[in-house]
């Protein structure tokens, strides 16, 4: 996947906005951080990932999933851009969306599709 696809992918939920964290390029729904690329290793970043789970992607998809010492004991992990699929990208990212956006947005997001 390239930077521009994972860009339009996110920017597809409603209130998604293109913002800074930690001095990086991110996309914010509602201010609160969705999902940046970490440069020094071309990974995005995912919230809302338990261990359980991140062990599990890990283990299913290792080219893929990683997290590095900062993240190991936040409910994150890190996906390989190059390697990542637009569906896990789409449900990692909707999860979180559906967390910080406000609950008529989601609602009405729901009642379009």
């Amino acid at each position: 996947m390239t930077y521009e696809d994972y860009r339009a992918i996110v920017m597809s939920f409603p209130g998604v906005e293109e913002g800074t964290s930690y001095g990086e390029p991110a996309f914010l729904a509602r201010k609160k951080f969705l999902t940046r690329l970490r440069k020094e290793d071309n990974s995005v970043v995912f919230l809302e990932v338990g261990p359980d789970e991140r062990e599990m992607l890990m283990e299913a998809e290792p080219q893929t999933f990683h997290f590095t010492d900062h993240y190991r004991d936040y409910p994150a992990v890190l996906a390989r851009l190059e390697t990542l699929h637009p569906d896990a990208l789409r449900g990692l990212i909707e999860r979180r969306w559906r967390k910080v956006s406000l609950k008529s947005v989601v609602k009405a997001w729901d009642s379009e599709r």
